[in-house]
């Protein structure tokens, strides 16, 4: 399998070698921040179009079909539309935390999003303790949410952030169990160790039941992380208006837009990452025919298409089940998910003590 890696080496000896190290270090920081931005776009637009012709498609419907051919250039559109709305300056509102609430979610967003290794040697840096930064980076969304509820000095978006903040916390512990699970299998809190220790087969096929168990409480922790039904409380029309962002506009409230659709690919990065191996190809014990052919695969096609198949198993969820009550989310979490991820982590850790694993 191709190794990014030696591309970005060379890259970092052609700007060392024509300008000083403080200033290489310098351009090698920009542009890894513009293609973190266009990435972040990119994959925003695409996913916005993908969710609507997957819910038209579940829903026995075309999804969008009139501008452009196939409703391709729709997104971009209502990207163009939120550009030019007007930021509305609201009465009795705390203007700096309200205007500061967004870019505290785009920022929570963008740090996990640069913290997924793409593939083979290519990824920003390789944190010895990646896992707990992408936990602990999330975080701070939570903190934007409520800030925009509060400062918007609106009942409805006051009880939307409160919603989103007991939710976000609460399913955050089954997140969090579910990828400490795969942790103590690989030993390692780096990411890439995680992948690189997945060579051999996925976790989720050598980690036996505990895995299945973690990956399955995961998918519906993620779900409810990123606010998406049928966990969508926080955002419910039909109680609350819009939510925690009802009162915000034009690009503010594209950044809100952005990040829950960016979130959708994240959690399900994180998932091809610790329990379907990222970037490793599928390799069959055995069959060495078949495994030389997969490592031809590019790994950043590996890592993406994982991450598509996640989202369309989360997409899928949003569109099948109807919206649960405030209460029935919450006992989900604290009486079902939370105590049942506990006991798969002590189960986990007995098999990895035992060697009972593959």
């Amino acid at each position: 399998m191709f190794d990014f890696g030696i591309v970005t080496n060379w890259i970092d000896a052609l700007l060392n070698s024509v300008m000083p190290g403080w200033l290489a270090t310098c351009v090698e920081g920009v542009l890894v921040m513009v293609a973190l931005l266009l990435l972040y776009s990119v994959l925003a637009m695409f996913y916005i179009f993908y969710e609507r012709k997957l819910c038209g498609w579940i829903q026995c419907r075309l999804g969008p079909m009139r501008v452009g051919p196939w409703g391709l250039i729709q997104v971009f559109a209502d990207v163009f539309k939120i550009l030019i709305k007007e930021l509305i300056a609201l009465k009795n509102t705390d203007k700096f935390l309200f205007a500061l609430a967004p870019y505290l979610v785009i920022i929570a967003s963008m740090l996990v999003f640069a913290n997924l290794p793409w593939g083979n040697g290519l990824q920003i840096i390789d944190f010895n303790i990646g896992v707990f930064f992408m936990i602990a980076a999330s975080s701070i969304g939570v903190v934007g949410i409520l800030l925009a509820g509060w400062s918007s000095n609106n009942k409805y978006a006051l009880i939307g952030a409160m919603r989103s903040g007991a939710q976000m916390v609460s399913y955050e512990l089954s997140i969090g169990i579910s990828i400490m699970t795969m942790v103590l299998m690989t030993g390692t809190l780096s990411v890439t160790g995680i992948v690189e220790a997945q060579a051999d087969g996925w976790l989720i096929f050598r980690g036996h039941l505990p895995a299945v168990v973690a990956f399955i409480i995961y998918l519906i922790a993620a779900n409810a992380e990123t606010n998406r039904g049928p966990f969508d409380m926080p955002e419910a029309e039909h109680e609350l208006t819009a939510g925690y962002h009802t009162e915000y506009s034009g690009i503010h409230f594209g950044f809100f837009y952005l990040a829950e659709y960016l979130n959708l690919f994240i959690v399900s990065g994180i998932a091809s990452l610790m329990f379907l191996g990222g970037w490793m190809p599928l390799h069959v014990p055995g069959w060495e025919g078949f495994n030389a052919v997969m490592d031809y695969i590019p790994s950043v096609v590996w890592f993406l298409g994982k991450a598509f198949f996640v989202s369309f198993l989360l997409i899928w969820i949003r569109w099948t089940y109807p919206r649960v009550r405030i209460d029935q989310m919450l006992a989900l979490e604290w009486k079902y998910l939370m105590p049942f991820g506990l006991v798969n982590l002590v189960i986990m850790a007995l098999c990895v003590t035992l060697g009972f694993h593959f």
